[in-house]
C-alpha cells in the first residue's frame, strides 16, 4: 500500500508564502518511477489540478490559475514532492492533495493520494 502525507498547509494572508510538502512511503513506490502532482478542492468545488512533475524532476506544467506564482518540485532522494506557493490569494483556499501514478492535471489517472493539507488565505 502505497502511503502519501501532505504538510505545511496553515493560514496566511493575501500576499504571503507557504511551502507544502508530500513524503511518499518507501517500501511501496519508486518515487522516481512516478510523475506527481498536486491537487486542490475547495468547498462544493471539484477537484483542480494544480501543477505536475515527471520522474526525474521536470519539465512542470501548472494551471493557469496558478502560473507565475506556484513552484512543483522534487527532491527523489527524499521521496518528497514540494509546492511553494507564492502571492497567495484568498481564492487559493482549498485543501491541498499530492497523487502519484498518473499524468497530467485531471484527478482521474492518478493512482495513490494523500489526505490533503488545509490552506487558507484571508483577504
Amino acid at each position: 500500500q502505497v502511503q502519501l502525507m501532505e504538510s505545511g498547509g496553515g493560514s496566511m494572508q493575501t500576499g504571503g508564502s507557504l511551502k507544502l510538502s508530500c513524503t511518499a512511503s518507501t517500501e511501496s513506490i519508486n518515487f522516481s518511477a512516478y510523475t506527481m502532482a498536486w491537487f486542490r478542492q475547495a468547498p462544493g468545488q471539484a477537484r483542480e489540478g494544480v501543477a505536475v512533475i515527471n520522474g526525474g524532476g521536470g519539465p512542470a506544467f501548472y494551471a493557469d490559475s496558478v502560473k507565475g506564482r506556484f513552484a512543483i518540485s522534487r527532491d527523489n532522494a527524499k521521496n518528497t514532492l514540494y509546492l511553494q506557493m507564492n502571492s497567495l490569494k484568498p481564492e487559493d483556499t482549498a485543501m491541498y492533495y499530492c497523487a502519484a501514478a498518473g499524468y497530467g492535471l485531471t484527478p482521474r489517472p492518478y493512482q495513490y493520494w494523500g489526505q490533503g493539507t488545509q490552506v487558507t488565505v484571508s483577504s
